[in-house]
């Protein structure tokens, strides 16, 4: 299954929908945004690495490539395959770097609407941790995995390093007020802490797109100048009843929060799908964990 050749399946920019590949492991049902997916292949020889994660099976070379290998059974606390002739690897690029999952099986890809996924609850059976969302089908639930989480669990300089901070040096106390729209309790927790840091003190974090639109439109309906109230807008890509892609198309077709900027700060940034950002009006696209230079960014826009 070749995505990025597939173009039928890659979706307009802004419309709030998304398509997932639907996965098997252990005879459980998940799914990946197919955004993520550069390609599903049959299982290559992997070469074991020495000293490596138990989750990491090991390296495969594919068309140059040195990719990682990563058992999602094990990363998920799920027994090995029973049937591995149906075994895939799923090819996938985020937070700016290329790993294979190895999966159990690979079915068909769904075309959603953000509005069908639920949040994380009791249906997702204690995987509360690695997943992001749930997406009730007719005769079944599929989960949608965090897989950028699972990397940084096994990769932690993947993720966000407060140290990069020191890069910026001493910074002075700012008065400016940033909206964040960020479905993750960890990161949203990092970036508020780590834009205090920065001499942004003043964030107002909400959950998803849903919540941050109702409070852009609770502003606007006050009859003041939003931009009194909000200077910068963060958001986002992927979170459950509104993409961060639509919240922005949203905020620029407004006439009263077009002026407002917008930065697109997610692990799906890559030079394939900036274009997507650009086509609903973003002001700017940083990718995770590149927190440093989002602080640039925003110095630049709001400063």
């Amino acid at each position: 299954m070749d995505i990025e050749n597939n173009k039928g399946i890659l979706l307009e920019s802004g419309t709030n929908e998304l398509e997932i590949i639907e996965f098997g492991i252990a005879g459980e049902v998940f799914g990946i945004n197919v955004i993520k997916v550069r390609e599903v292949i049959n299982p290559l020889p992997v070469t074991r690495t020495p000293k490596s994660h138990p989750h990491v099976m090991g390296i495969i070379q594919l068309r140059g490539e040195v990719l990682p290998v990563i058992d999602l059974a094990k990363a998920l606390g799920f027994p090995p395959s029973e049937h591995p002739e149906q075994d895939k690897f799923i090819i996938a690029e985020l937070n700016q770097m290329k790993v294979a999952f190895h999966v159990h099986s690979v079915s068909r890809i769904h075309r959603i609407s953000w509005e069908q996924i639920e949040k994380p609850s009791e249906l997702t059976r204690g995987l509360e941790s690695s997943t992001t969302g749930v997406v009730k089908m007719e005769d079944r639930f599929i989960l949608l995995l965090d897989f950028e989480k699972i990397v940084v669990d096994i990769s932690p300089e993947a993720g966000f390093q407060s140290g990069q901070m020191r890069e910026l040096g001493e910074r002075p106390i700012s008065a400016k007020r940033i909206l964040l729209a960020e479905d993750s309790a960890i990161l949203r927790k990092l970036i508020e802490e780590t834009l205090h840091k920065a001499g942004y003190t003043h964030v107002e974090a909400c959950e998803d797109g849903n919540e941050a639109w109702r409070y852009l439109e609770h502003l606007v309906g006050t009859g003041q100048d939003v931009t009194e109230h909000i200077q910068l807008v963060i958001t986002d890509i992927e979170m459950p009843g509104m993409d961060g892609h639509h919240l922005t198309k949203r905020i620029k077709e407004h006439p009263e929060l077009q002026k407002l900027p917008v930065v697109i700060f997610s692990s799906l940034i890559t030079d394939d799908l900036r274009h997507k950002g650009e086509k609903v009006g973003a002001d700017a696209q940083v990718s995770k964990p590149e927190i440093v230079n989002l602080v640039k960014v925003i110095d630049g826009l709001i400063l």
